[in-house]
């Protein structure tokens, strides 16, 4: 028998290592397994979305991934004759005061876990490789695991169990929960390769005529070039270098792109399916557990990873010594947020499909937001131009001794922050973080972006969670309201002035 934990995550890939690092920095014992001997070594994700790049700015990774990538570079399409035209990814955008990051970071996925990974291991913790959940049984005070390791079957108890083990998960397939959806009727390789013949500074696209499209995108940050194509839905598929390079060429029509030596690869089918709920009891699912996407847009690591965004800091609440209803909010917020990405994936394959890569504003995930959960109260304020649920927009400020900040950097961390226009009116409490905005204040809107992008009136605040949402607005005669607030969402006490 192993020591208990509060919560068991099974899966280390990049929506368990998030939990595992958001539970990290809350104190929460916890244990990370992972079923494969050895990390995974391949790129199946390698887009991370603006509002993505905004939570590793929290969990402290942001720097370093965007050292270890790159930019996403132009689209070369080539036409069957040789001909080509370049078209962007994505309209090119500048970074705003409210949106700092504005453009996809390409980063390979093992580039991408590795260094969150790097992440955990600063907190103290590590996933365990080769240790598998092959067992469990729910009671009323937790989950007893059974595991299946190097030295053996062990037990061990938990409080939660998460099941962040993919599209094929046992955690929950063992719940008997449904996983709807549909095939997309494509089948398709994805190789990481060593290849010459091509430039790195574009995404090679090509027609392929009879033989079907296929792709060579390089990777950022690395010396590999990725290859992705469709095969029939049936039949074997070999993916050695001398078949690769045989495949380029039938696709491509050219003789001098040779691979050399493939690092991964993979055959896959295309799938989009929704779990039918994302909690039984004491039992979690999170990333492609819950929700499995076509790769197009690039939307499925970075909605897994804020599934985990979003469940970390309730789970520590609660084990905290928050109200339970709290983790009731974790589904009603993230399920439709996947049903939406499912839909929009699913319409960029058919726009692919047509030769149409291009995408908009909507794979960049910054407009996802909560109006309807259980979290966001009704505006108090009706002057503001946000609304509760809204992702609460960055800005540039001044600290009372002249020093620049961000808002980010306010909210940067495991709290609250309540947001005052003008003196607070409101009391402290331990895991809320107060800011007076304004003159004489000790954090100064010298250039006008706070009014500008919250809009708030004089002597009203607003309340921001944990994971970067308005939670809701109060006017300044309203202490009591936003401490009955907190004492339905958050463990520590609050008391009004």
């Amino acid at each position: 028998m192993r020591e208990p934990v509060d919560v068991l995550i099974c899966g280390a890939g990049a929506a368990g290592l998030t939990l595992a690092i958001d539970l990290a920095r809350r104190g929460v014992r916890f244990a990370l397994i992972e079923k494969l001997p050895s990390p995974f070594l391949g790129s199946r994700g390698k887009g991370i979305q603006p509002r993505t790049q905004e939570v590793f700015e929290d969990l402290g990774i942001l720097d370093r991934a965007m050292a270890a990538g790159g930019i996403y570079p132009t689209i070369r399409k080539y036409a069957p004759d040789g001909s080509h035209v370049d078209q962007e990814v994505t309209s090119v955008a500048e970074p705003t005061p409210a949106e700092p990051y504005c453009l996809p970071l390409m980063i390979p996925q093992f580039k991408t876990e590795a260094i969150l990974r790097e992440r955990l291991i600063e907190l103290g913790h590590a996933p365990e490789f080769g240790v598998e959940l092959t067992g469990k049984v729910v009671s009323a005070d937790g989950v007893k695991a059974v595991l299946a390791t190097p030295d053996g079957e062990q037990t061990l108890h938990t409080r939660y169990l998460v099941g962040a083990d993919g599209g094929r998960s046992f955690v929950r397939s063992t719940l008997g929960i449904g996983f709807p959806g549909k095939t997309l009727g494509v089948r398709a390789i994805v190789a990481d390769v060593v290849l010459d013949g091509l430039p790195r500074d574009v995404w090679h696209q090509f027609d392929g005529g009879d033989s079907g499209p296929l792709a060579i995108c390089p990777l950022a940050g690395t010396d590999l070039f990725q290859i992705q194509a469709p095969v029939p839905l049936e039949g074997d598929i070999d993916l050695c270098a001398a078949a690769l390079t045989e495949r380029v060429a039938l696709h491509t029509g050219r003789t001098d792109i040779t691979v050399h030596s493939v690092a991964w690869s993979s055959i896959y089918n295309m799938n989009a399916r929704l779990a039918d709920r994302y909690r039984d009891g004491p039992v979690f699912l999170v990333g492609d557990a819950a929700h499995v996407h076509p790769p197009t847009g690039g939307q499925g690591l970075n909605t897994s990873v804020q599934d985990a965004y979003n469940l970390g800091w309730k789970l520590a609440a609660v084990l905290a010594g928050a109200p339970e209803a709290l983790l009731e909010t974790y589904e009603a917020e993230r399920r439709p947020v996947a049903a939406d990405v499912l839909g929009l994936s699913t319409r960029l394959l058919a726009g692919f499909k047509a030769g149409d890569n291009r995408r908009t504003r909507e794979v960049q995930q910054l407009d996802i937001g909560y109006p309807h959960s259980p979290l966001s109260l009704s505006s108090q304020a009706a002057d503001s131009r946000l609304a509760p649920g809204d992702r609460a927009p960055d800005a540039i400020v001044r600290g009372a001794g002249g020093s620049p900040t961000r808002l980010f950097n306010l909210f940067k961390g495991t709290h609250w922050t309540l947001l005052a226009n003008g003196p607070s009116n409101f009391a402290p409490s331990a895991g809320l973080h107060i800011h007076g905005i304004g003159p004489g204040s000790e954090i100064e809107d010298h250039l006008g972006q706070f009014a500008q992008f919250y809009g708030l009136g004089e002597g009203s605040a607003v309340l921001v969670r944990p994971d970067g949402y308005l939670a809701g607005f109060f006017t300044k005669d309203q202490p009591v309201a936003l401490c009955d607030y907190l004492a339905r969402y958050k463990s520590e006490n609050c008391s009004a002035p």
